[in-house]
């Protein structure tokens, strides 16, 4: 397992992300709040971290939804994975729902989500003028049946 030093601003006075477990792939992330929040069936908000940081080049952080709060609560984020880009250093903030009939109320250093650093591969595009045959070819949504 590698390890990549990440540069990081904590503005939000609650202890950094954290891995819970030597297997663990994501780090809670906490709220920064001057207040709390009620998030309203079906409503989305914006809420902030007081983390920016700076990703090494290759690198991007991915903020997923805390299953716990996806089940017991219907709290998820609109745009899972959410990505953080190497170059980006504003304030991490992110974009929650509630899926469920319930206000739900975030206070200030609630675990929100998490975050999970990843490399990627930067693809380039090579034009032609057809593409290979596979078994599959052009079956696309539910095309391998229900069982």
């Amino acid at each position: 397992m590698d390890t990549v030093e990440i540069k990081v601003i904590n503005n939000s006075g609650h202890p950094l992300p954290a891995y819970s477990t030597d297997s663990s792939a994501g780090m809670d992330v906490r709220a920064c709040l001057s207040e709390p929040i009620t998030i309203m069936p079906m409503q989305r908000v914006l809420v902030p971290t007081g983390l920016r940081i700076a990703l090494p080049q290759g690198y991007e952080c991915q903020l997923r939804p805390r299953s716990g709060l996806a089940l017991k609560h219907g709290i998820t984020l609109v745009n899972t994975p959410g990505t953080v880009d190497a170059d980006y250093r504003g304030e991490i903030g992110v974009i929650l729902i509630n899926l469920s009939q319930e206000p739900f109320v975030i206070n200030d250093g609630e675990r929100i989500c998490q975050m999970v650093i990843s490399s990627y591969t930067r693809g380039g595009w090579v034009s032609v003028d057809s593409l290979d045959e596979t078994e599959r070819g052009s079956g696309g949504f539910g095309h391998t049946g229900v069982q």
